[in-house]
């Protein structure tokens, strides 16, 4: 598959110690799957299971990775209330799970 075909993601995790996790994947079910059987990346191993909160689809790899890393810039006050926006809410409901 070439780059133009493939696809590209910026994804944010709550893991269950409540903390947060954004990563970018080109397979986002196969990188959801991994990081739940703990081969995931080094963060997760440990806090899952892991609940997926966010994800969006980038037509390149820069652009989701750029994506991911001003979402890491953010404070966590900040980060929830990007969730709180783009999820419509759904974060709030999953902070309570």
């Amino acid at each position: 598959m070439s780059e133009a075909e493939q696809k590209h993601y910026f994804y944010v995790l709550l893991c269950r110690d409540r903390s947060l996790y954004a990563g970018y994947t080109n397979d986002l079910p196969r990188r959801l799957k991994l990081h739940n059987e703990g081969k995931g990346a080094k963060y997760t191993r440990g806090r899952g299971p892991v609940t997926l909160l966010y994800s969006k689809e980038y037509e390149d790899k820069s652009e989701a990775m750029k994506a991911e890393y001003a979402f890491k810039q953010l404070t966590r006050k900040k980060k929830e209330d990007f969730l709180m926006k783009e999820t419509e809410g759904q974060y709030a409901a999953a902070k309570e799970l």
